[in-house]
């Protein structure tokens, strides 16, 4: 790998600016639960049809962003996908931070759902991408940290600013404004993803591949064997694990407000206790997510999720129960959840299917959140034992699926440098095992081609 990438590459500056992505996805999606659930709902005179269809948008156009934006960086590249996104991002919450009625509100959340939807598949890529053999899924996992930097910053905000109504919700908003600014101008200093750009010139040589060949370039080819397989599996594990944490992110203070009649401004400062547990898990999760302990942490992880979970299903929703949600989830998630999606949708597929697949199934999984979305308040208000037990049930999907079809999966291969020798056979140790399919046939790996 070091051969196809920059000697001047800072992976860790990249990480961090790419990562960004993650922090301003999660500080937009708290930020919009926060605001529009919270600050903005009674001085706009906000119903809960309302917040839900604004909430439920916003997702919905993360997911058409994740869709476009991750094929364009397969094809265009990652640089300028991530910085145009980054401009639409900017554009959205200025609109937010400026609303004085519900149709700019509505501008504002499409807006940045789509950006942000076309910045994160891409971006990952890149940290993955630049990242040094033996760290990609430390690197990968840094930008979960910054997802989790990204709520703690909002929480912080609206816990201690002291601001009600419409001004603390601009004040919010102003933050997301002032970040994005600064992040787009230091991601201008970076350079477009030597492995894409190797992988783009080797594919754009030879645009007539030999018959019964798969390039692993075009749209087509994510859904043939093997690499469809690693779509399905990662697409139905985001998406029903998401189910829940999209919940807590976006209608986690209507909830405490509605069900357990508790504050805004309470619920932030009691879901910031279990932050700098999470924030350490993390860290720990930094130091074995490249080592074969991975799977076993993992388990663990996707255990206090399933138990987290359990609680207001089966004793119900009150301030006990939701505290313990999002506390013994948030530890969970540090090992599971979002941080183990982002690193599979890394290794399981090629180079110019990377950022496309990742968009598909974020696609996948954000709109089937901004479905749920549009009926949660409601739902959750008239039938709130149905809701709980709902949420437990697609817990325990991605569990299952996460534990036993996932790891029969295979990596997709790394390119090589210009300068490595081709393997003698393939039965050589160093390829992948080949990965069953769905009905436990063996399937073919295809590599990618060697960089010219």
């Amino acid at each position: 790998m070091s051969g196809l990438r920059s000697t001047t590459s800072n992976p860790w500056k990249t990480a961090t600016l790419a990562g960004m992505a993650s922090y301003l996805d999660a500080a937009a999606l708290v930020t919009s639960g926060i605001a529009i659930g919270g600050y903005y709902a009674a001085p706009l005179q906000l119903s809960p049809e309302a917040i839900g269809s604004l909430l439920g948008l916003q997702t919905l156009a993360f997911a058409a962003g994740a869709l476009f934006g991750g094929r364009l960086g397969d094809r265009f590249g990652r640089r300028t996908i991530f910085t145009l996104s980054l401009v639409l991002y900017a554009a959205g919450v200025l609109l937010l931070l400026v609303a004085a009625s519900p149709v700019l509100l509505y501008a504002g959340v499409v807006t940045t759902g789509l950006a942000i939807g076309a910045d994160l598949p891409v971006s990952l890529a890149l940290v993955n991408e630049e990242a040094p053999a033996g760290k990609k899924g430390t690197m990968v996992v840094f930008s979960s940290m910054l997802w989790l930097a990204g709520i703690v910053a909002v929480l912080l905000l609206s816990s201690f600013m002291g601001a009600q109504g419409m001004l603390g919700g601009r004040i919010l908003f102003a933050h997301l404004l002032v970040v994005a600014v600064v992040v787009l101008l230091l991601r201008l200093t970076l350079s477009e993803s030597a492995e894409w750009t190797a992988a783009r010139r080797a594919a754009d040589a030879q645009p007539n591949s030999a018959a019964g060949t798969i390039e692993f370039s075009r749209v087509r080819d994510l859904f043939r064997a093997p690499t469809v397989y690693a779509l399905l599996a990662t697409g139905l594990y985001y998406a029903t694990w998401n189910l829940g944490a999209n919940t807590l992110g976006q209608f986690g203070t209507f909830l405490w407000t509605a069900l357990a009649k508790g504050e805004v401004a309470e619920y932030s400062q009691l879901t910031l206790l279990g932050l700098p547990v999470g924030f350490v898990a993390g860290l720990v999760f930094m130091r074995v997510v490249d080592r074969p302990a991975r799977h076993a942490w993992f388990a663990a992880g996707t255990a206090l999720i399933v138990i987290a979970w359990a609680l207001p299903a089966l004793l119900g929703p009150g301030r006990f129960t939701l505290v313990a949600v999002m506390l013994v989830s948030g530890l969970g998630n540090s090992f599971a959840g979002e941080s183990i999606y982002k690193i599979w949708s890394q290794e399981l597929f090629p180079t110019l299917l990377r950022a496309t697949a990742t968009g598909v199934t974020m696609a996948f999984t954000r709109a089937l959140a901004g479905l749920a979305a549009l009926g949660t308040p409601a739902f959750a208000l008239g039938h709130t034992g149905l809701f709980f037990g709902l949420l437990l049930g697609v817990t325990v999907v991605s569990a299952v699926i996460g534990l036993a079809w996932v790891p029969r999966l295979s990596k997709a291969a790394q390119p090589e440098p210009a300068d490595a020798p081709r393997p003698q056979s393939p039965a050589d140790a160093s390829q992948p095992a080949a990965p069953a399919d769905l009905s436990g046939a063996p399937t073919t790996v295809t590599t990618e081609k060697a960089v010219p």
